[in-house]
């Protein structure tokens, strides 16, 4: 979809070329997200145009020069995000990926492809935390990955939310096009992907931690442009193996004060954005790993953990930076609590120090365990960290070490989350 206009980076353009292809490291964004797909071995592609799209069109043509096949589709007039969809509804008779003309973006299509076919979806949503939700249009889901509706960055938000951002890159089932039975201005969220969802197949958000940014404003694309540079970009395709900095919560990320039982009672510790602002632009996953009681001992529900979750993904995203993802524990073995919950007091494989959350991290993002790091104020962690095959960092916070369960000594003492990740990183 490279037919807008542009607005936010007319400081660029000056309205002298459309802005997929405004330069990037010499190269227009267009012809990134070429080389990118043909990378994938997707090499039949259709190019809706419309703003000086012709342009667009002489320096492509064909495509032949650059290994894929190119058609056009020019919008004679504005048709909105998924509006000129309605002209493939003849052409395309298999799922297909559909982008929008201002993102960079280094992802493993088949991944998501697979995911897409596993849930017989009729639309799949790349989707992932970024630095600045409170300015995105933001995607509720529920635990299976279904998409339940979308939060619209216009909307007046006096509540926390999850960092969960549409990021421009789809896969749909050919089933869409029963949406597309004249030419007319349509929406894709609004108007097209809020229609499907309650369809059976319906829509899915798939979660990655791989590299997907709109260069649509002149900050990001330079800030783009540093991480192509120092190959940050290519690092976070999950085809590479990726490293990984775990982090315990309470006590390292928000200060202990014994049990968190609601979204009021989380406050962060002193330098924590800026300790997770550094692993975001350093090719590490800032991963949350936490055991939580609360839920086996009565004291609270799964749906209030994940709203203290999304206080804190609310709270870090004011400040521009992200989790990769948080796994937490709601299990208990010891019984005999007076409001215990019987469904949760069981002994999982996921609870500290047993590594049950880290595998399902590793397995989802291809971590590297051997190059991979667990921080925590807790004995316990450490353990966890060791169990896992993990270099282990105690924080002099929380309970700094002082539960005692276990006897053994970090890779790394430091005093806060900052000081680990600084030494993690060399800096």
């Amino acid at each position: 979809m490279a037919g807008g206009e542009g607005t936010r980076i007319r400081k660029i353009t000056k309205d002298k070329i459309p802005k997929s292809l405004v330069s990037l490291l010499g190269k227009p964004i267009l012809e990134h997200q070429i080389e990118a797909l043909r990378k994938n071995n997707v090499k039949q592609i259709y190019i809706v145009v419309g703003h000086m799209g012709l342009k667009i069109s002489e320096h492509f043509k064909n495509g032949e020069d650059f290994g894929v096949s190119i058609q056009y589709i020019c919008e004679e007039t504005p048709l909105g995000s998924a509006g000129s969809l309605f002209f493939l509804k003849d052409s395309i008779y298999e799922d297909f990926l559909l982008l929008f003309g201002d993102v960079i973006f280094d992802i493993n299509v088949d991944l998501m492809y697979n995911f897409h076919k596993d849930r017989n979806a009729i639309a799949t949503l790349f989707v992932h935390p970024n630095s600045h939700p409170f300015d995105s249009d933001l995607v509720v889901v529920d635990e299976n990955s279904k998409v339940l509706c979308f939060d619209s960055k216009n909307n007046n938000r006096n509540y926390y939310y999850s960092n969960c951002v549409n990021a421009g890159i789809y896969f749909f089932s050919p089933q869409v096009f029963t949406h597309f039975q004249e030419l007319k201005k349509v929406d894709m969220e609004r108007d097209l992907l809020f229609d499907i969802c309650g369809e059976i197949g319906s829509v899915f958000a798939y979660l990655s931690s791989e590299y997907v940014k709109d260069v649509g404003t002149p900050d990001r694309l330079e800030k783009t442009a540093i991480h192509m540079k120092n190959g940050l970009v290519a690092r976070r395709n999950l085809s590479n193996s990726q490293k990984c900095i775990f982090i315990d919560r309470d006590g390292t990320i928000n200060k202990h004060i014994g049990l968190v039982t609601s979204p009021e009672q989380l406050e962060l510790e002193m330098n924590v954005v800026e300790a997770i602002g550094l692993v975001n632009n350093s090719g590490y996953l800032a991963i949350v790993i936490t055991n939580q009681p609360v839920v086996a001992r009565g004291l609270c529900s799964v749906d209030t953990v994940n709203e203290i979750h999304k206080k804190l993904h609310t709270l870090l995203g004011n400040q521009h930076v992200y989790l990769d993802d948080i796994l937490f524990c709601p299990h208990h073995p010891d019984k005999g609590y007076h409001e215990e919950n019987p469904k949760y007091k069981i002994d999982c494989e996921c609870r500290k120090p047993k590594v049950g959350m880290i595998k399902t991290a590793a397995a989802k993002y291809n971590i590297d365990l051997r190059q991979s790091w667990f921080i925590g104020d807790t004995t316990t962690d450490l353990l966890t960290g060791k169990n896992a095959g993990l270099m282990t960092a105690l924080v002099k916070t929380g309970e700094a070490g002082g539960d005692g369960k276990y006897c053994l000594e970090p890779d790394y003492s430091a005093k806060n989350l900052l000081e680990a990740v600084k030494y993690i990183l060399r800096i």
